[in-house]
């Protein structure tokens, strides 16, 4: 598949999607979407919300298409979208994507100074967006505007900016750059750790090349300054296959590695057990004192010792006196090197192995592999022999974030043959396992947990799996547990395409408690067989949801008392109030 194929069949998908009506209103707005999704699973942002807003505010152009919030409110991404819609490949020169930039930095610096909420009409997501970026700016460590575009940028990224003090990166997601990410499914490709850049020569090695295994091992000990500014380039990216999240500085191990950096990091190496890369390719070169050494890794990920790394950027950051110059950290670096088409499952296992196995000096459970757990492998060979009631298509269940892409370019290497796998795995039938797990999560009575976001919402669901009833709750052991599962998926994004007309704001909580609501009011009378059947929800089922939804966004709103809406809805209080609702039943089938 060509840069040009694949821009030609992403402008079909979007108005594919946009004729199915499960869509914001207007393409750029699907575009923003289906490209911020895409980053959130490759670990570049984490559950973005499209959010358009365009306006002039005191002499200065304001624009935004999305954004997303980390958990712990210390990242901010926000994303400015230039759509073209044309089906031939054409650059985008720096003055469009810079000036775009630089309406979403002004938009950025409205908030920061608290001069845009009462300037944004509160029915406008904005509003609240506004209001909690005014909030949280002081805490926030990484800061970045996204430039998202279906055309071809020179330059994927810019000068960063200062705003109120605060550094913003400014980069551009371009179609070239998508197309390598979706088409390739290597977006660990951009993961490069140049050791001549960041530490002026060759990482001194140990090398013992592989023999009777698939990959190399290279011992080496990396400076503190160069881990550091690896991940301040590229944050949490970096640690996607380690199987923990940071903990921060005041988890009792980060706190003492925070302590050895301000008070001895001459003795750092001694104190701290280091890291475990991996790396898809690397190249050698001779040291100054004529021994092996590294000059660049490629397909970077840290599978131990993340915290280690985000505690010495953390410790940096809050602390700029600290002095990382006599810093060292000992690291294994595995070197996977080439695999063929046939080696890509062999290399997730070795992945997701290292992981578990370099973790095992506390309790990891193999639930936080998640792609690779029983239960998702289950769930895509099911999907792969599953055909829907017409007999010839069928859905796509992307556990690996960008394998249906990967499917389409490596199968699909003809027009014919694309058009084929299209026609039976239509782009409309794909779903990935954070999908999955919020429609499974509402459906089971959580809402308040899917308001959470993707990410955090499909971490509960991988501990409810584990529990006793898990399996009970979730079973996957045939093709009709298959089935009903898909049949939760189709009543999910049935009501999302009710609430977008129906209400003005907050849509996402509005289509998790109306979901939640059918699934306690009237789970007994949907037959999720029969709407598999049909591959559509009844039209009782839409009229009880269209009813309902108007109801539930009074609710949200007027329960919220005064509090921020999509905040409110993450609390049990918010379910309890909701679920007490009196609604008018109505029969389904």
């Amino acid at each position: 598949m060509t840069l040009e194929d694949f821009l030609q069949q992403l402008q079909i998908d979007i108005r594919e999607r946009m004729a199915e009506g499960n869509a914001p209103p207007y393409s750029e707005m699907v575009f923003a979407e289906l490209v911020m999704d895409h980053m959130a699973e490759i670990g570049m942002t984490s559950d973005p919300m499209v959010c358009h807003y365009a306006a002039r505010v005191d002499r200065a152009e304001l624009r935004l298409s999305g954004y997303a919030v980390s958990r712990d409110d210390e990242q901010l991404d926000l994303f400015v979208s230039l759509y073209d819609g044309k089906n031939s490949v054409a650059p985008i020169p720096d003055s469009e994507t810079t000036q775009a930039a630089g309406r979403c930095v002004a938009f950025l610096a409205k908030c920061a100074e608290g001069r845009l909420a009462s300037r944004i009409d509160e029915a406008n997501e904005a509003h609240e967006l506004a209001q909690i970026i005014e909030m949280i700016f002081s805490k926030l460590d990484h800061i970045t505007i996204h430039v998202l575009t279906d055309r071809v940028a020179k330059s994927k990224s810019f000068k960063s900016r200062e705003v109120n003090g605060k550094t913003v990166r400014l980069e551009v997601m371009d179609i070239e750059r998508l197309y390598r990410h979706l088409s390739e499914g290597k977006p660990r490709d951009e993961m490069v750790l140049d050791f001549k850049s960041l530490s002026g020569a060759p990482l001194p090695c140990v090398l013992i090349p592989g023999q009777d295994t698939v990959y190399s091992v290279a011992l080496a000990v990396l400076p503190g300054e160069a881990l550091r500014a690896t991940y301040e380039k590229f944050g949490a990216r970096l640690l996607e296959a380690n199987v923990r999240s940071f903990l921060s500085t005041t988890n009792k191990v980060n706190r003492g590695i925070r302590d050895t950096l301000r008070t001895s990091p001459e003795h750092f190496m001694a104190f701290n057990n280091g890291v475990v890369m991996i790396a898809d390719d690397a190249g050698y070169e001779t040291t100054a004192d004529g021994g092996p050494g590294i000059a660049w890794l490629r397909g970077v990920q840290i599978v131990n010792g993340g915290q280690t790394t985000a505690s010495i950027y953390f410790t940096k950051r809050k602390a700029p006196d600290t002095d990382l110059r006599s810093v060292r950290v000992p690291a294994k670096i595995i070197i996977l090197g080439t695999v063929g088409e046939d080696g890509e499952a062999a290399r997730e296992v070795l992945v997701s192995n290292v992981s578990r196995f370099a973790n095992s000096q506390s309790a990891v459970k193999v639930s936080d592999l998640s792609a690779n757990r029983p239960f998702h492998r289950q769930l895509e060979q099911l999907s792969q022999s599953t055909f829907c009631p017409d007999g010839t298509t069928r859905w796509f269940y992307e556990r690996a974030a960008g394998s249906y892409n990967v499917m389409l370019a490596r199968k699909g290497d003809t027009g014919p043959r694309l058009k084929k796998l299209k026609a039976e795995f239509p782009p409309s039938k794909k779903f990935n396992k954070t999908e999955l797990a919020k429609c499974l999560m509402t459906w089971a009575g959580f809402p308040q947990i899917a308001s959470f976001g993707l990410q955090k919402n499909f971490e509960r669901f991988s501990q409810l799996l584990d529990e006793e009833e898990g399996a009970a709750r979730w079973p996957i052991s045939s093709a009709a547990d298959y089935k009903r599962m898909v049949a939760q998926v189709i009543i999910f994004r049935t009501v999302q395409k009710l609430v977008r007309p129906l209400v003005p704001a907050f849509q996402a909580n509005v289509t998790v408690y109306t979901v939640a609501l059918l699934s306690e009011r009237l789970r007994a009378q949907i037959d999720l067989d029969k709407i598999w059947a049909e591959q559509a929800a009844t039209p009782q089922v839409v009229a009880v949801a269209a009813a309902w939804a108007k109801q539930v966004d009074e609710a949200l709103q007027v329960s919220a008392a005064g509090r921020m809406v999509s905040e409110w809805a993450k609390k049990q209080d918010c379910w309890e109030y909701v679920r007490s609702l009196s609604l008018p039943d109505q029969p389904t089938k």
